[in-house]
Parts: structure tokens; C-alpha cells; sequence
């Protein structure tokens, strides 16, 4: 592996463990904590698709007339990822992006769209981002998630957006999840098969394909630039933690409720 990411990785390893640990999962177990955490993580869900498109702006040709792209390798890995992510297939069969799906997952336990609905229909009306985030009564820590990341594409660099898009999006432990699902099975003498097939997907995608991939789309972007990996690694640093503040948001929000 490249000694910039190793570098990287050991810088992150801090970050990395407090979110892995984090007390929030302990405190997850039955399936209204798990209404609770999608309710808010779902705005997670969404941003991330914009960290994508912004990447698949840069890095493939998406204006007319067509030319030509710097890198094909990495043009083919983000519409590999947009293809995926914004057109796969559900449980059914039928193709969803996977923020669709997990609002089907959200239905299908009983968790409130009501703020996401609104939100998505606010932006879909014209009303900017951070307009639309000040009309909902969310968690300051939501907002600071989303902003940062609207932030971050707004610089227009590659390498920056790459790395919130790679680094700052250490998932939930599906294991977690699964568990609680399969008990919620069992107690309630029902399915919930697009829940498991969405974690069962992202399990199947981040780890086989899209993690090693998005790494190397790092290396490409930094090349032996110094700054850049620099600036990698900040940006890293601070979606990391703003991941955490969301974490204890959630976890805050669940302490309120017992």
C-alpha cells in the first residue's frame, strides 16, 4: 500500500476507534432505537450521493461537447460507484438509488420521513441547502455534518472532496444491525427484507470493491504532492468528527427519549 495512505490510516486510527466504539451502538437494541438513529442518519445517506455527483463532475465528462477525460481509470471507478449507488437494485428487483432504498427500509421499521421528505422537497423547489436545513428543527450537529460537507465541494478540488467521500464515511457496524433486525423478526412475526438487503448491499459493496477503489482514486488524485496529501488528511480528520458529534447527537437524542 501506498506509505502516504498507510501514513493516513495510522494518523486516522484515533478517530477510527472512537467511532467503532462509540457508546451510541451499546445503546442501540431494540428496533425503536433503531427509528431514532435513521431518523437523523438518513440526512447522512443523502449527502453522500452529492460527494459523489461532485466527483463524477470532475473527474468524467458530463458537458457538451464531450472530450476527452484526464483519467479514464478514475472516470470509470466514480460512474462504476454512481451506478451503483444511484440506479442499483432493490430486494425486489426493482432500481432505487440506495437513499431510496433506505427510505423504503425506514417504512418498512416504522421510522419517521417525515423531516427528510421535507427536506428533499424544499431542494427540489430551488431553496439552497443551508436555507432548507435552518427551516427543519434538527440537531445542530446534523447541520454541521451537512454544511461541512457542502463545504467541502465547494472547493472544487478533487483531492479534498475524495477524502470526505473516502475517509469520512466510516460506516455503522452492520453486524450491529443485523442482529437487532433479526430479533425485531422474530418478536414481531415480521420481515424486513429490504433493511437487511440495503445492509447486506453496502456490506457486499464498500468491502469488496468500493473501499480498495477509493483509496487508489486518493493516490491518483495526490499523485506526490505533498500538500495535497496534506489536505487529505485534514479533511479527513474533520469529517471523522463531525461523524462522531453526529454519533453523540444521536446518542443524546435516545437518552432524551428513555
Amino acid at each position: 500500500m501506498n506509505s502516504n495512505i498507510l501514513n493516513i490510516e495510522k494518523e486516522l486510527s484515533g478517530l477510527r476507534n472512537e467511532l467503532k466504539n462509540h457508546s451510541l451502538y451499546k445503546k442501540l437494541q431494540t428496533l425503536e432505537d433503531v427509528k431514532v438513529f435513521m431518523k437523523l442518519h438518513v440526512f447522512a445517506v443523502w449527502d453522500f450521493m452529492s460527494l459523489l455527483k461532485a466527483l463524477q463532475i470532475n473527474l468524467t465528462c458530463v458537458s457538451i461537447p464531450w472530450v476527452p477525460v484526464k483519467n479514464a481509470e478514475l472516470a470509470r471507478f466514480i460512474n462504476e460507484i454512481t451506478i451503483a449507488e444511484e440506479s442499483d437494485y432493490d430486494a425486489n428487483g426493482v432500481i432505487k438509488s440506495h437513499f431510496e432504498m433506505y427510505l423504503t427500509a425506514m417504512g418498512e421499521v416504522g421510522a419517521s420521513t417525515a423531516q427528510i421528505d421535507s427536506f428533499v422537497k424544499s431542494i427540489k423547489s430551488g431553496i439552497s441547502v443551508e436555507q432548507s436545513l435552518e427551516n427543519l428543527n434538527l440537531p445542530i450537529e446534523v447541520i454541521e455534518f451537512l454544511n461541512f460537507t457542502f463545504d467541502t465541494i465547494k472547493t472544487n478540488k478533487s483531492h479534498i472532496i475524495a477524502a470526505a467521500f473516502t475517509f469520512g464515511r466510516e460506516d455503522v457496524i452492520p453486524d450491529m444491525f443485523i442482529n437487532i433486525i433479526k430479533k425485531a423478526t422474530i418478536e414481531n412475526n415480521k420481515k424486513y427484507d429490504s433493511f437487511m438487503y440495503y445492509l447486506n448491499r453496502h456490506i457486499e459493496l464498500d468491502g469488496d470493491e468500493h473501499g480498495p477503489l477509493s483509496l487508489k482514486m486518493i493516490e491518483e488524485l495526490c499523485g506526490k504532492d505533498n500538500k495535497k496529501w496534506v489536505e487529505v488528511l485534514d479533511t479527513a480528520k474533520k469529517a471523522l468528527q463531525l461523524r462522531i458529534n453526529l454519533w453523540n447527537s444521536i446518542e443524546q437524542q435516545l437518552m432524551n427519549r428513555n
